[in-house]
């Protein structure tokens, strides 16, 4: 029943593809063609593999994993740094006082800004990209689970003194669960910015989804470019969905409690 409630609730999106497709083929604009042109230009370039590879093609399976495990890697290296990070200064305030001026800068600098400086640094390739990625998406995490951490009911912590918790037990067993709420809405929100920053950073490699959509800017190929953004929005949203169904059930003592 929830599957079927799920797709009861995609309604929209044919009323939308209806829309677009009345709309593109009155206006008949260059830049902006009928989705039924991207989504036949979509099969056609990375959709005509067999149904035993999912229907992808030579083309996507060459693009697709590399812009999967980039954007994982470094999702996973913000989250694990940010969340290490953030603890630490939420539960210090003397280490909060000195690197707090440092984290404010830090979060300031706009991590396409800094691409030469990571290019200088690490050369075209994936660890230029996983590095992007990470420096860029920290922040969220990083303040989430300081916050979290800051939040934590003195009382509970009181308790776990008094029942002999060690520091290392109070921090797994009261600590991060307290602040647990908090760092999954971190990692929620860093997670769409690492798509984006994988994009951007893909301009600059020889493989990947964003490289795709700056080959077809370059050939002018507009039915190619829509594709690779259609292509990067049904993929945001599935990464979506499938991190709320991971923060669902880690976080279902927190559901129940509400």
């Amino acid at each position: 029943m929830t599957v079927l409630r799920r797709l009861a609730g995609l309604w929209i999106v044919p009323v939308v593809l209806l829309g677009w497709e009345l709309a593109t083929r009155a206006m008949q604009h260059p830049f902006f063609p009928p989705p039924s042109i991207i989504l036949a230009h979509m099969r056609e370039l990375w959709f005509t593999g067999s149904p035993t590879r999912l229907w992808l093609n030579d083309t996507a399976l060459a693009n697709f994993p590399q812009s999967l495990r980039r954007l994982l890697a470094g999702w996973a290296l913000a989250g694990v740094g940010g969340v290490a990070a953030g603890v630490a200064i939420g539960r210090s305030p003397l280490l909060y006082r000195f690197l707090d001026p440092i984290i404010q800068f830090g979060r300031a600098l706009p991590a396409p800004a800094l691409l030469p400086m990571f290019l200088a640094l690490f050369s075209t390739g994936t660890r230029m990209q996983i590095a992007t990625i990470t420096f860029g998406i920290v922040w969220p995490v990083l303040f989430n689970a300081a916050d979290g951490a800051r939040s934590v009911e003195p009382q509970h912590l009181d308790t776990a003194r008094v029942f002999g918790l060690t520091r290392g037990q109070r921090l797994l067993r009261v600590i991060l669960p307290s602040a647990a709420p908090k760092i999954f809405a971190g990692l929620r929100l860093s997670l769409s910015l690492a798509l984006i920053l994988m994009v951007i950073a893909e301009f600059f490699s020889t493989e990947g989804i964003g490289f795709q959509l700056r080959a077809a800017q370059r050939a002018f190929d507009l039915p190619g470019v829509w594709g690779a953004i259609v292509l990067l929005g049904v993929l945001g949203y599935l990464l979506n969905q499938g991190f709320l169904l991971l923060e669902k059930r880690a976080l279902i003592w927190h559901d129940a409690k509400m």
